[in-house]
């Protein structure tokens, strides 16, 4: 599988690789970095250009996932590298626990070591969920939403798309947070929330409008 980025996040997802024994065809992608080296670790190919990517789309395997965070980013990477022939997967940690029944995740999420995912959730395209996140029953989250580290989301709850749920935070049962939200690392939202805003504190309270998207992904 083709890895997005080279850095960071990437580093991460690369960990779920190794808890699959799986690591014999990970290669990574960064054509960003100036003078970045040829391979992560001094083992695993770092490919440099959308024509080598192309190529191993076409060649090798046409799998590919996103190692980069940012919720909007995320979406323009899936688009460009779909268009190269490329097909979006998602990479879900052995150690992550995911609910038997009626779990549905969507294709490129990447689900971290330590998650929980309880029964009845729904996860959209392209998510990202962090080490100890807890997603307890019934909560649905949209497409290319980030849940930081040790964020619970208790039951029924809905999460909008592009959105991000800082570290720590708490989203109590039955509220809905807009699209393109932020909320702030510990805070603890009590009440709806609409689109295009930050929030934080306990109670959460709004803090700030974020511009909103020119798009909303849908498909």
């Amino acid at each position: 599988m083709l890895i997005i980025g080279a850095k960071g996040f990437a580093k991460e997802v690369l960990e779920t690789f190794y808890h699959k024994n799986d690591l014999e065809n990970v290669v990574f992608y960064d054509d960003i970095t100036l003078n970045a080296p040829d391979f992560l670790f001094e083992k695993f190919k770092i490919f440099h250009s959308k024509e080598e990517a192309q190529e191993y789309f076409q060649t090798t395997d046409s799998s590919f996932t996103i190692g980069i965070g940012k919720p909007i980013l995320r979406k323009q990477i899936k688009d460009t590298f779909e268009a190269l022939g490329g097909s979006l997967s998602s990479t879900i940690s052995p150690l992550a626990q995911i609910g038997n029944f009626d779990v549905s995740i969507g294709a490129g999420s990447n689900i971290l070591q330590g998650a929980i995912i309880s029964n009845g959730a729904r996860l959209g395209k392209g998510c990202i969920v962090y080490y100890n996140v807890i997603v307890t029953h019934d909560v649905l989250i949209g497409d290319f939403v980030e849940i930081s580290p040790n964020a619970t989301l208790l039951g029924r709850c809905e999460i909008g798309s592009f959105s991000h749920i800082g570290s720590g935070a708490v989203i109590l049962p039955d509220v809905s947070i807009g699209k393109n939200v932020v909320v702030a690392a510990g805070s603890i939202v009590t009440k709806n929330v609409p689109d295009n805003c930050m929030v934080a504190g306990n109670p959460a309270s709004f803090k700030k409008e974020i511009a909103p998207l020119d798009f909303y992904y849908e498909g």
